[in-house]
């Protein structure tokens, strides 16, 4: 087996006729009379090794009816393609080494196991198929954001961690002490990144925020990544068309490289083909009306106490869903009000009660994955907002120096990854698109 070429199982196709060695950990294995099939994971795939007693003799043979699942084993044997499925091959074994046993029963087994127990053994149920598929897309998601900043022009630029100040208050952040100091857990990057357009002129960081909310619900983690791209000279309308753009890069690239992990997944490939440019876009006033009209549908069929969506509140998970169902791609909300939305959004000059802001909801009840908008960029209007919001101003007197030395308009945007991974996964829930969820009660492992 020594001198055999050791290859990894997204090679198999380069090998057919060959007799090879592969390296991994066994996934799962039946038996039937004198073949064993072993299958055989090496976190490039899997491949099925059939194992005839007569090819390997008895000890080998016996040594492999003994090994249990998750250990880490070496099998030879000649590769071959399936004679009725393309692209699927399996190895005829010649040869078999036990590398590493496993110590007792593996915890997780075929059998069902509750979400709780799941997540308990998250490090183990990493080596599934299912979540190996996910973080596979995860992958080319985080690669396909990198390749359409980078080669748009956009320089890289890391936004700390560790901040003085709260973009959106202080409600929903860690608060850590920094040698005596009050400091925060970044929420976002933005602010940051506005000072990094003015250096650059385009802009992007790309990294772990964090949110200390208490919720839930099936779209929230308290660590979760996130890309914020930010533009000098860039108005709202830009801004969309920036975010427009982004999405259908990200999505045409999961079809092109993961299609497999996707029919892994049960995923309807079908609605992510619909993502195409022009995404529809409404205003905020619109979207209250369209939920008006859902509610009025409801009271009409008879279901007691639906009262109107009042103008000026912000939209929650449920309205999110009922707006983002009447179509087959990305919806795109414009001009919130001003006072739902943070400091730094710059007003509508055409009715200063709005802001130039928009959120973007994924289809399919999946909520906002981008959230951005147009800046202000004028010092006083700023200055103001932050005295009406009661935020420290000592903590923002660098943020207003970007007003004070060549003030210019700029707009960006922030895209949280894991709703994304969610979205395109088709998952219900956000836990399974992060290796690791941190989340309301969980911190391990």
């Amino acid at each position: 087996m020594q001198d055999l070429p050791v290859i990894a199982t997204s090679d198999l196709s380069a090998h057919v006729g060959r007799t090879v060695t592969l390296r991994g950990w066994l996934y799962h294995k039946r038996s039937s009379g004198k073949l064993h099939f072993i299958e055989l994971r090496d976190g490039f795939g899997t491949v099925q090794c059939v194992m005839a007693r007569g090819d390997v003799g008895d000890d080998v043979f016996s040594a492999a009816d003994k090994v249990t699942q998750e250990s880490v084993i070496e099998v030879s044997g000649e590769v071959k393609a399936h004679p009725k499925r393309a692209g699927v091959f399996e190895v005829a074994a010649s040869g078999f080494r036990l590398l590493g046993p496993t110590v007792g029963e593996y915890p997780i087994s075929p059998k069902e196991h509750g979400t709780d127990f799941l997540m308990d053994h998250r490090h183990l149920w990493l080596r599934s198929r299912r979540q190996h598929a996910i973080l596979r897309v995860r992958h080319t998601i985080i690669q396909a954001i990198r390749d359409f900043f980078d080669g748009r022009g956009f320089t890289l630029v890391d936004a700390p961690i560790f901040t003085p100040n709260a973009c959106e208050g202080t409600s929903t952040l860690f608060e850590t002490d920094y040698h005596g100091d009050k400091a925060y857990l970044t929420q976002s990057g933005q602010l940051y990144m506005e000072a990094a357009a003015a250096a650059f002129g385009k802009a992007y960081c790309f990294g772990p925020t964090f949110r200390a909310e208490k919720s839930k619900t099936r779209r929230h983690l308290a660590e979760f990544w996130m890309v914020e791209p930010e533009v000098a000279f860039m108005d709202l309308d830009g801004d969309m068309d920036l975010a427009e753009d982004f999405l259908c890069f990200i999505v045409e690239r999961v079809l092109e490289r993961r299609r497999p992990e996707l029919a892994v997944l049960e995923r309807d490939v079908g609605k992510l083909e619909a993502v195409k440019k022009p995404f529809p876009r409404i205003r905020y006033d619109e979207a209250v009306a369209l939920l008006n009209e859902a509610r009025a549908e409801k009271r009409k069929a008879g279901e007691p106490g639906v009262p109107d969506f009042p103008w000026g509140e912000d939209l929650g998970g449920e309205d999110e869903t009922i707006l983002s169902s009447r179509y087959d791609r990305p919806l795109m909300i414009h001009r919130y009000p001003a006072e739902v939305k943070a400091f730094y959004m710059k007003r509508d000059p055409a009715d200063a009660r709005l802001a130039l802001c928009v959120d973007v909801l994924a289809p399919e009840g999946y909520g906002e994955v981008i959230g951005g908008g147009q800046r202000e960029d004028d010092l006083a209007t700023l200055e103001r907002a932050i005295e009406t919001h009661k935020l420290p101003p000592e903590a923002f007197r660098w943020y207003l120096d970007l007003r004070r030395y060549g003030t210019f308009p700029h707009a960006g945007f922030g895209l949280g990854v894991e709703r994304s991974v969610a979205w395109i996964c088709g998952l219900p829930h956000v836990r399974e698109t992060i290796p690791f969820p941190r989340m309301l009660n969980r911190l391990a492992p």
